[in-house]
């Protein structure tokens, strides 16, 4: 059976997000997908997967709600399903720029500029292109030449723009992220912060990877995504690895979570580093009482502590 992957986020009030949320969750239950859907009083933002007939019943149903008459459905092809469960949450909020005063798109955003045209700007010498997603997200694929804000969270992008506000004043500010959801919040607040000419890329990376004019130029890498997959091609010309592994700085584009159950941190490495430290990210981390990775792998003890003594050997000598 074929499968696909819907992306869609959708700004509109929600009287109430709790019971819109436990609604929806049998819903999409009874409709066979799986997923991670947020609902909040300013909107709904979703990733579900399914068969072709299911996620189309699925699109069907959203399109014909009254809430989200002109939803947009970003669309990928899957051999399967990309989640284990299916969960709706309510949320205080979409998407947190950690905000007094939080932005309303309806209100205030930036310019939409759909693919072409965000191609042709981006050559521009007067233009920055700003990404608006997360170090990890970045450092597997982004845009050639776009800054990389220090941001562990998008809630720390104001505080990193404040900082940084002389590379960015006087410029055509481009901003672009996954789907677009989070450039309707940052776009608008750069215009609110004084930052007059802003545009943000419509319908994020994954709408640009699909333009048939385009087909993803200028992208180097791959796109970070939120489901088992973890990362997709964007490029239809060519590919370039941008991501480096963690452990020995070569190219590499496979992420794992370490792992220590209480680090848990993404990070990218090969097959053979992984089983090399048993999956942590550090030696702390791969010392750990509760590794997964060795439990995981039923290894044994003496294994264990023969590949932990070569690690150890390996940072004396450093």
């Amino acid at each position: 059976m074929k499968y696909q992957v819907l992306l869609y986020y959708y700004y509109n009030n929600i009287e109430d997000p709790d019971a819109f949320a436990t609604e929806h969750l049998e819903l999409c239950k009874s409709m066979n997908l799986k997923g991670r859907i947020l609902v909040a009083g300013e909107g709904i933002n979703g990733t579900v997967s399914g068969t072709v007939a299911d996620t189309e019943q699925y699109m069907e149903y959203m399109k014909n709600h009254p809430l989200f008459e002109n939803i947009i459905f970003k669309i990928d092809e899957s051999e399967g399903h990309t989640f284990k469960k299916m969960h709706v949450r309510p949320r205080p909020e979409l998407v947190n720029l950690s905000l007094e005063d939080d932005i309303n798109p309806h209100e205030i955003t930036g310019e939409y500029v759909e693919p072409e045209d965000f191609f042709k700007q981006m050559q521009d010498d007067n233009t920055v292109v700003l990404d608006a997603r997360n170090t990890y997200e970045y450092d597997v694929g982004h845009f050639r030449g776009a800054i990389r804000p220090e941001v562990e969270t998008f809630r720390d992008l104001p505080e990193w723009v404040e900082e940084n506000r002389e590379m960015l004043e006087g410029k055509r500010i481009l901003t672009y992220c996954t789907g677009g959801i989070r450039c309707e919040k940052f776009s608008g607040w750069l215009k609110r912060e004084g930052f007059d000419d802003v545009g943000q890329l419509h319908g994020g990376i994954a709408t640009y990877s699909k333009d048939p004019v385009v087909k993803g130029q200028n992208w180097d890498g791959m796109m970070y995504v939120f489901d088992e997959r973890l990362t997709v091609p964007v490029n239809q010309v060519e590919h370039n690895v941008v991501g480096r592994d963690h452990f020995d700085d070569t190219p590499c584009e496979r992420y794992i979570n370490c792992a220590n159950p209480d680090c848990n941190d993404q990070i990218l490495a090969s097959e053979e580093n992984e089983a090399k430290h048993l999956g942590g990210c550090s030696l702390e981390c791969t010392k750990h009482p509760k590794n997964r990775y060795i439990v995981d792998n039923n290894l044994s003890a003496e294994y264990v502590d023969a590949q932990i003594k070569m690690l150890e050997e390996e940072v004396f000598a450093k």
